[in-house]
């Protein structure tokens, strides 16, 4: 069950659009500054601890649940569509199905499917290489984090110029657009001038070592909603030469049961170097030449279960064929 303390904030350490980062009573918290508004160092503050104390994947962060020292907030919201439904932080962040009739064609459209939210970034990286000034849109679903606003990574890409465009689907919230589904998503970031979009999780996806019990496996009914309305579907394999565990050393049985649950066929991506196995006959292998995205890489800081593109290139590389993938079909 949840675990709640309250802490006086002494920093604020770091903030941007959408979160603060401080340290309340001698403990790192995040405050979502969207749902709760922001705070101030001398606020009391009530932290939700449960995950910390479960030591999971927040990276070692309290959440700020409220601030004490005000009796009362308001931030009007951006439509009647309410996401965190039902929940005691229910916002009113409105969705663009409200304001406008989505009625952009997908057909053609390149998806890039990501099972983890670390291949974004080498998938944005080989996308721009091969289609240098085209935009790419990112849709985040919810499996994973909610609040867009915790993805470092995402701002940073952003702040790159190698995202154009974010949107947030389902409870997942605080993109540039908000939308009710993966279909209107794809929609939304195609209105807003993206050539091609990557899907996938927001940070601190969900594994249990089960055959099902995995966030990615989202990945399977993602391919066949693309496909469904004519768009092409991309699988950005999740590959890894430094995982310990066997279940996902080389080509991650996460891969291989989302391709066997898909009903449609999808593009899977893969460098010249590597080797995929065999495919259910359905989907189609789409091995290419991967441009040098080290630099940009380490620009970027970005880890994938703790270890660096050094650590683990071949996750890196896998991840990169899918953003070449996606930028050819642009001209074909």
């Amino acid at each position: 069950m949840s675990r709640f303390l309250t802490a006086t904030v002494e920093e604020i350490t770091d903030s941007r659009d959408g979160i603060q980062r401080v340290l309340a009573g001698g403990r790192k918290a995040y405050v979502l500054t969207q749902l709760i508004g922001s705070v101030g160092v001398g606020d009391e503050v009530v932290l939700n601890v449960t995950a910390t104390d479960l030591q999971l994947g927040t990276g070692g962060w309290d959440v700020v649940h409220w601030n004490l020292s005000r009796r009362d907030w308001h931030e009007p919201g951006g439509g009647h569509v309410m996401k965190l439904r039902y929940t005691s932080l229910q916002a009113d962040v409105g969705v663009t199905e409200e304001a406008a009739e989505l009625d952009t064609p997908l057909v053609g459209l390149p998806v890039v499917a990501c099972f983890l939210h670390s291949q974004i970034a080498a998938v944005a990286l080989a996308f721009a290489e091969e289609a240098p000034g085209r935009r790419l849109g990112y849709v985040m679903t919810d499996s994973a984090a909610l609040p867009l606003a915790l993805s470092d990574l995402v701002a940073d890409l952003r702040d790159s110029e190698l995202l154009h465009t974010t949107v947030t689907v389902g409870h997942a919230f605080g993109g540039d657009l908000e939308a009710v589904n993966l279909i209107s998503g794809l929609a939304v970031a195609r209105s807003a001038g993206c050539v091609a979009v990557i899907v996938g999780p927001g940070p601190g996806v969900v594994g249990t070592a089960t055959p099902t019990g995995f966030s990615g496996i989202e990945v399977a009914s993602i391919i066949d909603s693309v496909a469904a309305v004519k768009a092409r579907p991309v699988v950005a394999v999740r590959w890894s030469g430094a995982d310990p565990r066997s279940r996902h050393q080389g080509v991650s049985h996460h891969v291989s049961t989302v391709l066997q649950l898909a009903h449609a066929g999808a593009w899977v991506a893969c460098p010249v170097e590597y080797e995929l196995g065999e495919l259910p006959v359905h989907h189609q292998r789409a091995v290419v030449a991967i441009p040098d995205i080290s630099e940009g890489l380490t620009r970027l800081g970005v880890t994938t279960m703790g270890r660096s593109p050094e650590e683990d290139r071949g996750f890196f590389e896998m991840s990169s064929a899918a953003g070449v993938v996606a930028a050819r079909m642009l001209d074909s």
